[in-house]
């Protein structure tokens, strides 16, 4: 069997491209910079914003409203507080801004606080998304789950409430557009352009190549996709990976190694710079590296099988990276692996019931989902642990036995982290 031709034919090409990688996202990071300098030296600006979220917060017995906006002038994300009642306030807003002296410039390129002031309402424009969105809201009695269908369709933020409960169920990554979801709506658009493809390919051009062919316009359906939901940040970046898969697959390329991911997160990071400094980036990354790592060592297994060791696996082997960050742990964690295996089949069976005006059919065993209580503690790994872990992962691409190591420690941590819930 004749080998797959790598991305880079040795070490030496490698260590070129990445220092010309390094070279470019320094010199996109200056002029960033340079334009961090003249945002904070101006007094204040006139901008127009995005409401991303915006929910109500009490602080000794006088409330206030916290923003999370957009302004595409700026193309600045940001948090500011108002006295404004949360109900009044509308899709777009203009505002006065008052940069402060003391941002960072890590705060300037992720999301930063700022000082503002509500000049401007406007009204909320109809639009195609809106009739959408309310062609989903329209099939359910309860908010709640029309807010559930309307973020896993078309990104739109959820209430704290039930954010908080995703957080308690492990599968915030399921309700977060991101390439998971564009993964399952691409296998189910070639499953169903495939054979209208083959239709005519058979009677006018059975010369050309379906992979090609089928795979250019199931891409262009997904970039409107990206498009008409506002194109989050973590979409546009689980489209760009599919995008330069499906250029390398036609290539013939070997795609599952560290010398693809790293130069498709460099590549990334050049586009997008603000990137640097957002953690569903990071995790999204790292997700992808633990995918690469089970299928480099099992991916002679059965489909059905080597589906069950992804799910559970990366379940597993995320665990001591997730809890660098968020300390949160709860028994419903558990269901994440079984959810996430069961949600590849929901997705599109969801879609379909909503086409057909049925979009209900879930309602009871969403609710009840959203419901479920439990306890929870709180533990935060320090940083030298997960240091070495994530230098024990790396090793483990190389190395089997570093692999089984990296086994026992993050089924180790499992264990310790869940079962205090039983003792």
């Amino acid at each position: 069997m004749l080998e797959k031709p790598k991305l880079f034919l040795n070490l030496k090409q490698f260590w070129f491209s990445m220092v010309f990688l390094f070279f470019l996202l320094t010199l996109r990071l200056s002029f960033l910079y340079i334009e961090y300098q003249n945002f904070i030296e101006k007094p204040f600006y006139f901008t127009e914003v995005e409401v991303l979220q915006a929910y109500k917060k009490t602080k000794d017995k006088k409330s206030y409203t916290v923003l999370k906006l957009y302004s595409s002038d700026l193309n600045l994300n940001f948090f500011t507080t108002t006295f404004l009642n949360s109900k009044k306030i509308d899709k777009k807003l203009r505002m006065k801004l008052f940069p402060s002296r003391r941002m960072k410039f890590k705060e300037y390129l992720g999301t930063s606080f700022i000082d503002s002031k509500v000049n401007e309402i406007f009204s909320e424009e109809k639009s195609y998304k809106t009739e959408f969105l309310n062609f989903i809201a329209c099939q359910h009695e309860n908010k709640m789950i029309a807010d559930f269908y309307n973020a896993i369709f078309f990104a739109n933020p959820l209430e704290k409430k039930l954010r908080n409960q995703v957080s308690k169920l492990g599968i915030s990554h399921l309700i977060a557009l991101s390439g998971y979801h564009l993964a399952i709506l691409s296998g189910l658009l070639f499953f169903l352009l495939r054979p209208l493809y083959r239709f005519f390919q058979k009677r006018y051009f059975p010369y050309r190549f379906g992979l090609i062919d089928v795979g250019f316009f199931v891409l262009l359906i997904l970039a409107w996709y990206v498009w008409f939901v506002d194109s989050p940040a973590s979409l546009i970046r689980s489209y760009m990976m599919i995008l330069t898969t499906w250029i390398l697959l036609l290539l013939g390329i070997e795609l599952l190694t560290l010398s693809f991911l790293t130069t498709i997160t460099l590549v990334l990071l050049i586009i997008f710079p603000h990137l640097l400094f957002s953690l569903a980036f990071w995790f999204s990354i790292v997700g992808v590296f633990y995918i690469f790592l089970l299928l480099h060592y099992f991916s002679s297994l059965p489909k059905i099988i080597m589906t069950l060791i992804i799910s559970f696996g990366l379940f597993i082997l995320m665990l001591p990276i997730v809890h660098m960050v968020f300390p949160l742990t709860t028994p419903l964690q558990l269901l994440s692996p079984f959810l996430s295996l069961f949600f590849s089949l929901f997705y599109p069976l969801s879609i379909l019931f909503h086409l057909l005006g049925i979009g209900g059919v879930f309602d009871t065993l969403l609710l009840q989902l959203f419901m479920m209580n439990s306890s929870s503690s709180s533990l935060l790994l320090p940083h030298f642990f997960t240091g070495f872990y994530l230098l024990l992962s790396v090793g483990a691409f190389y190395f089997r036995t570093l692999f089984y190591l990296l086994l026992v420690c993050s089924l180790t941590f499992f264990i310790y982290l869940f079962i205090g819930f039983w003792l």
